[in-house]
């Protein structure tokens, strides 16, 4: 099966009222799908875009940056996210001469994969469901 690149889009300032959404009649059929784990939410779209920024950045810095988001709100979600994963998902390595920087892991790409392959699912159902909405 061909995989197609379902990364998620987030603008710097945009704030995500919901992660999938579909209009029909003047309605709209919204929702957000995240997954929990052991501490509370584990991934969520907002989780995801920014471990994609963290891969396209290879800083938590960088990535809190574009998405206008303090480093030490980042850096408590990667460690939210580090703490429930089997595996860690992020790799950083300490600043210095040629500073640090952060990556993801095999399976924090893993992850990453699959929550995009869920999303693209979900919308698909608010899509279809929205067609059920007769008010």
């Amino acid at each position: 099966m061909k995989r197609e690149n379902h990364k998620l889009h987030l603008s710097s300032r945009e704030r995500i009222p919901a992660d999938g959404s579909a209009r029909k009649d003047g309605y709209e059929l919204m929702g957000r799908i995240w997954i929990e784990g052991r501490d509370g939410t584990f991934l969520g779209y907002g989780r995801v875009v920014l471990l994609e920024r963290i891969k396209e950045y290879g800083s938590i810095s960088e990535a809190a940056r574009s998405m206008d988001m303090s480093y030490r709100h980042a850096w408590e979600l990667v460690d939210s996210i580090n703490r429930q994963a089997k595996k860690p998902l992020i790799e950083t390595a300490t600043g210095g001469k040629g500073g640090g920087g952060a990556r993801l892991t095999p399976a924090g790409e893993k992850a990453v994969s699959t929550f995009q392959d869920i999303h693209v699912r979900f919308r698909k159902f608010l899509e279809k469901e929205v067609l059920n909405v007769k008010i």
